[in-house]
């Protein structure tokens, strides 16, 4: 079946819903070097950018870029959006009078510049790091009290992203490698999601063979330029992928292990794609999609396992430091509020599910 063939009988007729929302996408080599004529453009003048302090080094650049306007900074962005970190940067934001937003780095600074935006109405220029494609998506995620909330509307996504692969060449290979699959977990869940359409499904599939194919290439050479370029543009395809429809079990588990303990995003994606999958691939005959993306005649499951196994990812939610007493717990929080998904949530399902991924078995249905 070629790509752009829908699933379903020939001649049936289709019925979808396709909404697209504005954001401005400045992508290519180098495209970071037009910061400040596109802060200047946007009309700011007290720009407050938002990092990490591992990330120390581009901020100092950005910010010698903006010299010629009132920039301040916020290095405090941490893992999961906590609530309480988002304070904090909300009093330095009112503080400096910031009128423009600029995250720099993967998810976790653009998710605060999202919280940010949403309960200030402030614009948000995206600048990411990784490729996990979360500042295409409408989705913001935050944690209070061991437990992470999602809310989705469409003035959460940046209003602005720019995509420069250079700044990704310092990117370590465990992050990209992790990153990767994280988007490919977006486009996954867009095959099979109840609201999924053919311009959705199209993205999808291209986005999981260009990250498959981008991540080999990074790990033969992370200074593979092409192939840097290759996964920003998987990245851009997968984010925008999970903000067009809606997310199913995968992610409402790894939202799940994440609140409760803490676990690194990217790499509890990793873990979990494959389990999730094969959890819902006896009812997702759209699956097949994902098995030609990745090359493989059979089992889209076992294929992404096995190219986690080729890319030297994580397998394990044990190697993250989840303790294996927390599995029944994490099950009956995940199966208490489920997401939409192709087959019925269980709860003795899920618990195995977690299973296997704690221990790093393969993926079992």
């Amino acid at each position: 079946m070629p790509p752009y063939r829908t699933v379903g009988k020939p001649g049936h007729a289709m019925k979808f819903d396709y909404e697209t929302s504005p954001v401005r996408t400045l992508f290519g080599a180098g495209r970071l070097g037009e910061l400040a004529d596109e802060v200047g453009r946007l009309g700011w003048s007290r720009p407050m950018l938002l990092s990490t302090p591992q990330q120390a080094d581009l901020l100092a650049h950005a910010r010698n870029l903006l010299q010629a306007f009132d920039t301040a900074s916020f290095d405090g962005v941490a893992m999961h959006t906590p609530v309480a970190v988002t304070k904090d940067a909300l009093a330095k934001v009112a503080e400096h009078g910031t009128d423009g937003l600029v995250s720099l780095g993967g998810g976790s600074s653009v998710g605060l510049g999202k919280a940010i935006s949403i309960r200030t109405g402030l614009p948000h220029m995206a600048i990411p790091t990784t490729y996990a494609g979360s500042e295409m998506t409408p989705i913001l995620g935050e944690t209070e009290n061991g437990r992470k909330v999602t809310q989705r509307q469409p003035a959460i996504r940046p209003d602005i992203v720019l995509y420069d692969s250079e700044l990704t060449l310092t990117l370590p290979l465990a992050m990209s490698v992790t990153s990767g699959l994280n988007a490919i977990a977006h486009a996954v869940e867009a095959i099979y999601a109840p609201d999924a359409n053919p311009v959705t499904s199209l993205m999808a599939e291209e986005g999981v063979r260009a990250m498959a194919s981008a991540l080999r290439a990074i790990v033969a050479d992370d200074q593979d330029r092409a192939a840097r370029e290759e996964a920003l543009y998987a990245a851009w395809l997968c984010g925008t992928c999970l903000g067009q429809v809606g997310m199913g079990l995968h992610h409402k588990l790894c939202h799940t292990l994440g609140g409760m303990f803490d676990l690194p995003h990217a790499e509890t994606h990793s873990i979990v794609l494959p389990h999730a999958m094969a959890y819902n691939e006896g009812a997702a005959p759209q699956m097949t999609r994902i098995a030609r993306a990745l090359d493989a005649h059979g089992s889209a499951a076992m294929a992404m396992h096995e190219l986690s196994l080729e890319l030297n990812a994580p397998t394990a939610l044990r190697e993250l430091g989840m303790a294996e007493s927390g599995i029944a717990a994490a099950a009956d929080q995940a199966v208490s509020s489920p997401y939409p998904n192709p087959r019925p949530i269980e709860r003795d399902g899920i618990a195995d599910l977690l299973r296997r991924a704690w221990s790093g078995a393969a993926p079992g249905n």
